[in-house]
Order: C-alpha cells, then structure tokens, then sequence
C-alpha cells in the first residue's frame, strides 16, 4: 500500500499541457483470413499522465528534496490527486522519468514530467447505466425528492 504522499504545500498541476494516455490493454491478432481478433490484456490498466507545475523557488526546494529522500528519484509509488472524469481526485502514482526543472518569469520554475498511474478511477458500472440513461438535470431533481422524502417526511425513528 502506497503511503508517500505528494506535499500539501505544493500546487496542482497546471492544465496547460495536462494529457492522459491509457496504456494498451488489448492484444490484437492479425488472421490470414477474416478480421483481426482482440482480447482484453488486463483488467488494470495503467496510464500516463503529462503534468507540468509552476513553482516559486521554496516550493521547487520542498519539490526536489521530496523527490531525493520520499519519493526515491522517482521510484516510489506516491499518492498525488490528479485531474480526471470524475474530477480531482486521489491517485497512485510514480514517475516514468526525471522530471525537468525550467527556470521562468526569472524567479518561477516550471516542472515537466511524466506520471504513471495504476489505474484510471471511473463510475462504476452501474452508476454508467444510470447516467447513460437519465439527464443530469433529471437525476438531480430526483436526487433532490429523493433527500427531502428520507430527511424530512419519514419518521426520525425506524424501527
């Protein structure tokens, strides 16, 4: 279990350049006649993600000896929330390789890198038919009925 964390005191990513790549989960196999034929590889698939921060020299300081001493040149798993579908959220994740430091502005330094992910959190696939299903507006509205029946016409007490 991953228990690094990135810093609380260091910024998101930006979203300029922001890219998330999923890795190859099928196997495709040429036929000598007929379609190709594909099966899935793995039911986790790991992605990529292209991140670059904009730091003021004591964040870049906190950056890099986290980088040394927690995060082992990049070796370790870290947890780090990462933008995604379902919006900013906490990731597993390790460098894919050195991150490269540009000074900018004369005093701000941008930070390029790459991230690897375990895997890409999704709405289950439940949560998937509802959604394909219903409208958000409708599903709102009926969330909202739905928390006014439960927390103010029900009893407060069910036995």
């Amino acid at each position: 279990m991953t228990t690094v964390k990135f810093p609380k005191k260091l910024p998101y990513p930006t979203v300029e350049g922001y890219t998330i790549r999923p890795g190859e989960a099928i196997v495709r196999t040429e036929m000598e006649a007929g379609p190709a034929r594909q099966r899935r590889r793995y039911t986790q698939t790991p992605s990529k993600i292209a991140v670059k921060w904009i730091m003021n020299p004591e964040q870049f300081c906190l950056f890099e000896a986290w980088y040394k001493y927690q995060a082992k040149e990049g070796a370790e798993w870290f947890i780090i929330s990462l933008l995604g579908g379902m919006g900013l959220i906490e990731q597993d994740a390790r460098f894919t390789q050195q991150f490269e430091a540009t000074l900018v502005s004369g005093r701000l330094w941008q930070i390029t890198t790459e991230l690897e992910i375990r895997d890409r959190s999704t709405i289950s696939e439940d949560a998937m038919d509802v959604v394909s299903e219903i409208d958000l507006l409708s599903l709102e509205f009926l969330s909202s009925k739905l928390h006014i029946l439960v927390h103010s016409s029900l009893p407060r007490k069910l036995n």
